[in-house]
């Protein structure tokens, strides 16, 4: 965790057809954030199924697997992250049934890029965080009511467990405020 108020340590991937603009949106965010770059709708669903990654930016008018289909899909898989739409097509009412986070029409400048990244950052750590709340507040609570046996015993017990520290992983790695997961840390959830 770096400390300050940066999006370098979200994991980005760009995808767009033409290999120029991709690369060009990925030169702008370099040293800004973790950046890859995929130049179709199947790489970039290969790369998301390989990789960890927490914002797409994702060209909507591709050949083969357009965005609109790589979007689809993304649901389809119950992917956690955040998917920004940075396109040359004009949106339409049609937008309004679309799960995306946020929509860009091409060219976007450097600096508009990097705030679209921040802001989603933000949004998914404290997404994360409300999720790694509620996992850890019940595993918590179950540590401090029940003996280790009885917690062995049950598998939801150990699945809560690890679903909790997978989410603490990533919401400290997106995250720049650790003071909040210390004052999460800090509610006695035991029987006085």
């Amino acid at each position: 965790m770096s400390g300050n108020d940066s999006a370098a340590d979200v994991r980005t991937l760009v995808v767009d057809d033409e290999q120029e603009v991709a690369d060009a949106y990925a030169l702008r965010l370099r040293d800004y954030c973790d950046i890859e770059t995929a130049y179709s709708g199947e790489a970039a669903l290969s790369t998301i199924e390989d990789s960890a990654i927490d914002i797409v930016l994702l060209d909507r008018h591709m050949p083969g697997l357009s965005g609109d289909d790589v979007l689809s899909k993304l649901v389809d898989r119950d992917y956690y992250g955040r998917v920004v739409m940075v396109t040359a097509v004009d949106p339409g009412i049609e937008v309004l049934d679309m799960p995306f986070d946020d929509y860009l029409c091409k060219p976007v400048e450097r600096a508009d890029i990097r705030a679209v990244i921040d802001q989603q950052r933000r949004v998914l750590a404290y997404e994360t965080l409300g999720a790694y709340f509620s996992a850890e507040a019940k595993r918590a609570v179950l540590e401090a009511e029940l003996g280790a046996e009885k917690r062995r015993e049950h598998e939801k017990y150990t699945d809560v467990g690890e679903r909790a520290a997978r989410l603490e992983r990533r919401v400290r790695r997106l995250l720049t405020d650790d003071d909040i997961l210390d004052r999460f840390d800090a509610i006695d959830r035991e029987e006085m």
